[in-house]
C-alpha cells in the first residue's frame, strides 16, 4: 500500500485498540505487555527494523507515519522506550546473530523490558570512569557494584550493562558491555523519587551477579565502543521521542498553550511563534537524521547536537509556560505542573548539555578538545570516586 493507505490503516487500528484511561500500577505492566502484543501482531512495533531479527523490514517513512497518528493517543509505550530507543539498536548493531535472534523480537512485542546500566554515584557524565567490576570465573563473569539513574529498572527484564574488566587498562579500554537478568538473585533495584513525587528512576545494586559469557556483547574490553553506539541511539531515540508516549500531548507544546493563554497579545504571540520556529528546526534535524541513517549514514556526534536542542526546547517550553499561564502553572494539580517540573532533567539525562557542547565543538565543529590527564594512566592508578 501507498503511505497514504498506510496511514489510513494506522489511524484506524489505532482508534479501534488504543487503551483509554490510565489503571492502577498493578495493571499498567500487564497491561502495557499486552498492548505491545498486540501492537507488533498488527505490524506497527519494529516498523522499520531489520525483517530477518523481527521487524517490519518497511521505511522510516511509514515508521514516521505511524508515530505522527499515535501522537494523538495515549499509548503505554515509554516502560519499552528505554529497549526501543537504546539496547535494541546496540544489539543489532554490535550484537552477534544469537543474540539478536534471542533478544530483538520479545523487545519488539512487549515480552521483555530492558534498561540502561550506565551511569553510577561517582560516574555520570564521566562514564567512563565507572568502577562496578566485571571478573571472568571460566565461561562466566561475575558482576559487583552499583549503578544510579536507571530509568524503568523496576520493571526491567533485562539490562544493558557496562562493567569495568581490566583495571591495568586506561579508563576507556578497560571497559566491556553485557546483557544482564534483571531477574538474578544478586540484583536488588530501589526506586528514586524525584521532585515530582514519582519514581522515575531507580538506583541498581549487583552483589556476586553471574553473566553468560554468551551475552557479552562486543569484544572484551571494547566496551567503550559498544558505549559510544549505545549513547548515540541514546541521544537520537530522545530527540525524537521514542517510545515516549503516555499522554495526547505535552501540555507545554504550542497546540495545547495557544488554548491557555491570550493569543490576541502579540507579545504572547511573538512568544509562542519562537516556540514554533525551535519545535519545527528539532522535527526537521531529526528527520534529516533519520534518513540519513536508513541510508546508511550514521549521524555520529551530529546526534548530540539533536539532543542538546531537544533539552534547550524542553526548558524554553517550560519557562515560557510558566510566563504565560503564571505562577500558578507549577502547583501541584496544575496542568502544567509535572512538565515544568521535569524540564530541567532533559539536560541531564542521556548526557548533561555542558557535555553535548564539548562532543559538538570535538568532533563535529573540529575544535581542540579539553585537555585531559587520564588518557593513558591506567585506571587502578586515577583518583576517581573510591577507586583505591
Amino acid at each position: 500500500m501507498n503511505l497514504a493507505e498506510y496511514r489510513r490503516a494506522a489511524r484506524q487500528w489505532l482508534q479501534e485498540n488504543a487503551p483509554s484511561g490510565g489503571h492502577p500500577e498493578a495493571e499498567a505492566i500487564p497491561r502495557a505487555k499486552e498492548f505491545m502484543a498486540k501492537l507488533y501482531d498488527a505490524g506497527y512495533s519494529g516498523i522499520s527494523w531489520p525483517k530477518e531479527w523481527g521487524g517490519q523490514g518497511l521505511t522510516q517513512a511509514e515508521e514516521r507515519a505511524f508515530a505522527e497518528e499515535a501522537r494523538d493517543f495515549a499509548l503505554p509505550t515509554y516502560v519499552f522506550s528505554i529497549g526501543l530507543g537504546m539496547t535494541g539498536p546496540t544489539i543489532l548493531d554490535r550484537g552477534s546473530d544469537a543474540q539478536r535472534a534471542r533478544f530483538i523480537r520479545p523487545l519488539l512485542r512487549g515480552e521483555e523490558i530492558w534498561c540502561q546500566l550506565f551511569s553510577e554515584p561517582g560516574a555520570g557524565s564521566d562514564v567512563a570512569g565507572l568502577q562496578t567490576r566485571a571478573v571472568r570465573d571460566g565461561d562466566h563473569w561475575v558482576v559487583d557494584g552499583q549503578k544510579v539513574w536507571t530509568s524503568v529498572a523496576r520493571y526491567a527484564d533485562w539490562g544493558l550493562l557496562l562493567a569495568r574488566t581490566d583495571v591495568e587498562q586506561p579508563k576507556h579500554r578497560g571497559l566491556t558491555m553485557f546483557a544482564v537478568d534483571m531477574h538474578h538473585p544478586g540484583v536488588t533495584v530501589r526506586p528514586l523519587k524525584d521532585m515530582s513525587g514519582r519514581a522515575n528512576f531507580n538506583e541498581v545494586f549487583f552483589e556476586a551477579v553471574t553473566i553468560p559469557d554468551e551475552h557479552r556483547i562486543g569484544e572484551v574490553n571494547d566496551g567503550w565502543s559498544v558505549a559510544v553506539t549505545t549513547l548515540l541511539h541514546e541521544r537520537l531515540s530522545i530527540s525524537a521521542g521514542v517510545g515516549m508516549s503516555g499522554q495526547k500531548e505535552d501540555p507545554t507544546a504550542l497546540e495545547a498553550l495557544r488554548h491557555q493563554v491570550d493569543t490576541s497579545d502579540p507579545l504572547v504571540r511573538d512568544e509562542l511563534v519562537e516556540l514554533h520556529i525551535r519545535s519545527r528546526a528539532l522535527e526537521l534535524f531529526n528527520e534529516r537524521l533519520a534518513q540519513e541513517t536508513k541510508a546508511g549514514v550514521f549521524p555520529g556526534a551530529r546526534g548530540s547536537a539533536a539532543k542538546l536542542l531537544l533539552a534547550e526546547l524542553t526548558q524554553f517550553r517550560a519557562d515560557l509556560a510558566t510566563r504565560l499561564a503564571g505562577p500558578e502553572a507549577a502547583l501541584a494539580g496544575h496542568p502544567l505542573a509535572r512538565a515544568i517540573s521535569m524540564a530541567p532533567g532533559m539536560a541531564l539525562g542521556g548526557g548533561t548539555n555542558e557535555i553535548m557542547r564539548n562532543i559538538i565543538g570535538d568532533r563535529v565543529l573540529g575544535l581542540p578538545p579539553e585537555p585531559r590527564v587520564d588518557k593513558n594512566v591506567p585506571f587502578k592508578d586515577l583518583k576517581v570516586g573510591t577507586q583505591g
